[in-house]
């Protein structure tokens, strides 16, 4: 049999997201983190049916044409695998749940109530609050043939079946107003702490809705749809106004899935099916609770429950700067966070917005907090007159809607927005600065690994670095310059980067002549290693390049959090490639690429994962790290994380998690990070 050269990158995402789950198991995690890496899972799988769900069910009409490498059965046998993945997984999950955390729970007199009986004080009180609060949002729709409803996408419903004379069962659909009221109800009695669901309080109190007439039963069903967008790559037109309208219609998109709770009788899944036209939908059972992603907001207020706090510490000296800019001008300065303090990204924005010397701001942004400073600042600088150039993304992914909003503001505001062309993202994380100093202009600029946003730096392992290197700073000036223009990448407008990667100019390029650099290292007996962290890795190119290396006999060290279509660990393919990835109270978002270099290591970080997508569809830029000080610091933090023995999990072959070997002294990266970056010892 033929060895397989790549693992499906959907299987290799579900078991991520089974290592995520797998931390709800982990007794060394406080309850509520359990609770909320459940969440995680629940958040992450609503995710999959909305955006790769759609795909796999068409793989079998694409596996049909002729130019389709993979032929049909395969792709069916995809998509056999990747529902029997979730199915057990879902198992797994409520295992956990009612095995692990229910009963720890209740040892800390913390009850939810989870398929339970409501004891009477809890019913009365429950009672008083459907009729006060929940009724005012209830709205049950016959389901009779002569109604036609649309579920919205990911919103909870009830079926209801009542006795009908006529046809023997009336069918009525009833919603479950999760995201009008709060999803749990807390009920303390002086000793226990009891937390019911939402859900339960209706069924409570049906007969309240349906008077005089016998409930037959009462059935939890979810709708999870279509998240793609329809957009003509070609598209010449208001492109705001154009993504503002399909948004509109994002919720009303094809049934990817039908979540139901098991036990329904077919008679009624039958006619529920017909009645809201989800006959092409994968029709699948569940238990009693569906969206459990709500489990992230549990009022649950126990001591030691969460995290010991790691409060983000600041950059040493940053306080006593006059200007981030003074800071950085003879030397350049990287922050790490979570670990350490996102003000100096905040203050390097609002600084160049008060700034009179200061002519012009460039930044691109792809996702934004919601109540973002950032823009607010870029804001104040284009009303104080400055230049300010926004390369704003409105095509990432359910942060259109955030993008939208914010372009408006900053239009309105004076900022001259530029959107990417249809067919091409922008998902380059850099900012530039331009400040007129005795007669001339001086660049400070920012380049990131993680997006602009102060929200998500609080949880996303990231790195920011802070420089006035001219070298750069020019180059990422003709980023800028190219992305005004609103161009695809052709020969025509080809920019030659000596310093900077940039996607569709001289990035994979660049990438593969670094392998073969260290490929002819280990053919001369000279030391050869790569070392690369990254979200996802699938590109087919880079992967085979590596594997060459690999077979080379150069030592290939490889993080990747999620998506890994690598196959390591294969002898005369893959046996000197070996991969793992961490799990934490953080999410590893940071990418890394470092080569040997006989010695001389080169490195970069940036905004690519090697996929198709940041390889051919988007504009991506990474950057090398030059500072010998913030070089030996990133050496230091990816060095711990591959000793991690804690956390982290190495990945086989089937690309399965399997535990790392515990021998030696514990390591546990990201607490050692901390320990690192803020100098408080971690117990």
């Amino acid at each position: 049999m033929e060895q397989q050269r790549y693992y499906n990158r959907d299987l290799s995402w579900l078991s991520f997201n089974e290592r995520v789950m797998e931390e709800a198991a982990n007794d060394e995690v406080p309850v509520l983190e359990r609770i909320k890496f459940l969440s995680i899972f629940s958040s992450n799988l609503d995710e999959f049916y909305r955006v790769r769900m759609p795909v796999l069910r068409a793989l079998k009409k694409i596996g049909e044409k002729e130019d389709s490498d993979i032929d049909a059965e395969e792709r069916s046998e995809i998509l056999k695998n990747a529902i029997d993945m979730i199915n057990a997984q879902q198992q797994r999950f409520g295992g956990i749940l009612r095995e692990q955390l229910l009963p720890l729970l209740k040892s800390l007199n913390v009850h939810l109530l989870y398929n339970e009986a409501f004891p009477d004080a809890v019913k009365n009180a429950s009672a008083d609050y459907f009729l006060s609060e929940v009724l005012a949002f209830i709205q049950p729709v016959a389901l009779d043939g002569g109604t036609k409803f649309f579920p919205e996408n990911n919103k909870l419903y009830f079926i209801v079946s009542l006795p009908d004379e006529q046809n023997g069962e009336k069918i009525v659909l009833l919603n479950i107003p999760s995201d009008e009221l709060p999803r749990f109800f807390t009920f303390n009695n002086g000793v226990i702490t009891y937390i019911a669901f939402l859900d339960d309080i209706i069924k409570n109190n049906l007969h309240r809705v349906f008077k005089g007439v016998t409930v037959n039963g009462c059935y939890s069903i979810k709708i999870t749809r279509d998240a793609e967008l329809d957009l003509n790559d070609e598209y010449a037109g208001d492109l705001a106004g154009e993504i503002e309208s399909q948004l509109k219609k994002r919720d009303f998109g094809l049934a990817t899935r039908f979540l139901h709770q098991s036990g329904i009788p077919l008679r009624t899944l039958q006619l529920v099916t017909a009645q809201l036209d989800l006959q092409n939908a994968n029709s699948t059972q569940g238990g009693s609770y569906h969206n459990l992603k709500d489990f992230f907001a549990l009022p649950l207020n126990l001591p030691g429950s969460s995290y010991e706090e790691w409060p983000a510490a600041c950059y040493p000296g940053l306080a006593d700067a006059d200007s981030v800019a003074a800071f950085i001008a003879d030397k350049d300065m990287i922050i790490h966070t979570p670990y350490q303090s996102y003000h100096a990204v905040l203050r390097f924005f609002n600084e160049a917005a008060i700034n009179p010397d200061v002519e012009e701001i460039c930044i691109s942004i792809y996702r934004v907090a919601n109540d973002s400073r950032i823009v607010n600042a870029l804001i104040s600088a284009a009303k104080s007159g400055k230049n300010v150039q926004v390369m704003v993304e409105l095509k990432a992914r359910f942060d259109e809607a955030n993008n939208l909003k914010w372009a408006k503001k900053m239009k309105n505001a004076g900022v001259k927005i530029v959107y990417s062309v249809t067919a091409l993202k922008v998902h380059a994380k850099i900012a530039l600065v331009k400040t007129r100093k005795a007669g001339r202009l001086v660049y400070t600029g920012l380049l990131a690994t993680g997006n602009f946003n102060e929200s998500t730096a609080r949880f996303y392992t990231d790195h920011i670095l802070f420089t006035s290197n001219p070298e750069l700073l020019r180059e990422m000036e003709l980023v800028f310059m190219f992305l005004s223009k609103r161009e695809k990448p052709s020969s025509k407008n080809y920019i030659k980067f000596k310093h900077l990667l940039v996607s569709q100019f001289n990035l994979q390029n660049r990438f593969i002549e670094m392998i073969d650099r260290e490929i002819d290292f280990a053919k001369h007996g000279y030391p050869a290693g790569i070392t690369l962290k990254m979200n996802n890795l699938e590109e087919q190119v880079l992967i085979n390049k590596l594997y060459e290396a690999s077979q080379a006999g150069v030592k290939v060290l490889l993080i990747i959090r999620s998506i890994c279509c690598l196959i390591p660990g294969v002898p005369g393919m893959s046996e000197n490639i070996t991969i793992r990835r961490i799990v934490d109270r953080y999410l590893e978002h940071g990418r890394v690429f470092i080569f040997n270099n006989n010695g001389n290591k080169e490195m970069f970080l940036g905004s690519a994962d090697w996929m198709n997508r940041n390889v051919y569809n988007r504009i991506e830029v990474c950057f090398p790290v030059y500072d010998e000080t913030v070089k030996q610091q990133i050496l230091q933090i990816i060095d711990l994380q591959l000793k991690d023995n804690i956390q982290a999990v190495n990945l086989d072959n089937r690309i399965r998690n399997v535990a790392v070997d515990g021998k030696g002294e514990a390591v546990q990266a990201q607490a050692e990070i901390y320990s690192l970056l803020s100098g408080i010892a971690i117990n």
